[in-house]
């Protein structure tokens, strides 16, 4: 099969149907053909770019009026939390009190005002700080999606929790300051994965004591194991199991990490994600009791 001819000015780019006709560039009947792949209306792309939310980002930035920004989760995975949107997740975007912005299939339009300092470039994007786009999520997603994605953003470096005391610190009394201010108190840079950090959120909503996150436990041979969840005072942790567990070395791994830590003294809980999605009461009832039969007593700290 021939390699299809791309024009070096739309190589790994996204572009106007209209205006690359305009230009020359290419036919019609070209823009059907494999070389590119149709995004929305009149928005096309390399079909060799990848078909992330970055790609969605691209293709709905081409069409915003002057003033709009990207924000919330599209801002996150643009600043580099892949777990923040999926390709075809709606594209998140602010736009000014003053700015019409006609409604249209994959963004999802939010009226309101930014401050100054509150915008940053990322390449040719116009996108919230990492400080806003935390307020932001924190207002528009559940808890628990919400602080995976704020841990993200910690665990980059992206914001530190003193940018986000200061963000709630600024914004104190206004709308939706105590939603951003449960979440970012429930965020933290340790956490591995967003399952986890949505597990830790869901234990301490149902009372059960703040887990320390990747807590070191060093061993008499010599090595440190850093437990996904753990209560340290109780010698109680709680490893989640994601699919990337599902392999047999990284099986035999984790089955080897067990018996050390039990080794040394601490009872460990196995959670999976069809455990996590299908009985979460179960889990909550097994963590609950562990932390039980170690001294935990509800209403302790």
């Amino acid at each position: 099969m021939p390699t299809p001819e791309r024009p070096r000015e739309l190589q790994w780019r996204v572009f106007l149907g209209t205006d690359a006709r305009r230009r020359r560039l290419v036919t019609a009947g070209q823009l059907r053909g494999a070389a590119w792949l149709r995004l929305r209306h009149d928005v096309y792309a390399d079909a060799r770019l990848d078909r992330d939310h970055e790609l969605a980002c691209r293709a709905a930035a081409l069409r915003l009026p002057a003033g709009a920004v990207l924000a919330g989760p599209s801002a996150a995975f643009l600043h580099g939390v892949p777990h923040a949107a999926a390709a075809h997740d709606d594209v998140h975007v602010i736009v000014p009190p003053r700015v019409r912005l006609s409604a249209r299939k994959g963004v999802m339009a939010h009226t309101t005002a930014l401050k100054p300092g509150e915008t940053a470039r990322l390449g040719d994007l116009l996108v919230t700080t990492p400080a806003r786009t935390a307020w932001d999520v924190a207002n528009w997603l559940d808890l628990a999606t919400a602080v995976s994605v704020i841990d993200g953003l910690l665990a980059d470096d992206r914001v530190t929790r003193a940018g986000l005391a200061a963000m709630a610190r600024d914004r104190h009394a206004e709308r939706g300051w105590r939603r951003a201010e449960a979440a970012f108190a429930l965020a933290d840079a340790g956490a591995q994965s967003a399952p986890e950090s949505r597990l830790r959120v869901r234990l301490v909503m149902a009372g059960l004591p703040r887990p320390v996150t990747q807590h070191p436990v060093p061993l008499a041979t010599g090595i440190t194991l850093h437990p996904d969840l753990a209560w340290p005072e109780f010698k109680v942790a709680v490893e989640y199991d994601g699919a990337w567990h599902a392999g047999a070395d990284q099986f035999h791994r984790d089955r080897r990490r067990l018996n050390q830590l039990v080794a040394a003294g601490w009872l460990v809980l196995h959670v999976t994600a069809d455990r996590m999605r299908r009985d979460f009461g179960g889990v909550l009832r097994e963590v609950r009791a562990a932390l039980a039969a170690r001294g935990w007593r509800p209403g302790r700290a």
